[in-house]
């Protein structure tokens, strides 16, 4: 696929179809580690498949964040600051 001066690219229509993108579809392009992502935004999609789909996000997602050793909570702290508002003795 040839990127045009505009930056555009054509979706070949198998991916298209099997997407389910038509005229005014919205899509994202999303930036993995191993090049980029194309994701069909589709309002129209059932409640178990937008769940399935986020099911499947996070199967990818799973052990691609190393603490370091740290629990949730130490890592909660480390990410936001210490919380100001708990009583600490």
């Amino acid at each position: 696929m040839r990127v045009t001066i505009k930056g555009q690219v054509t979706i070949p229509k198998p991916i298209r179809d099997h997407l389910g993108i038509g005229p005014g579809s919205e899509v994202e392009f999303v930036a993995t580690d191993s090049g980029v992502q194309l994701i069909a935004v589709n309002e129209n999609l059932s409640h178990e498949e937008k769940l399935r789909r986020f099911h499947d996000v996070l199967d990818r997602m799973e052990g691609t964040l190393d603490l370091g050793g740290m629990t949730t909570d130490q890592y909660m702290e480390w990410l936001r600051g210490p919380r100001e508002d708990l009583d600490v003795d």
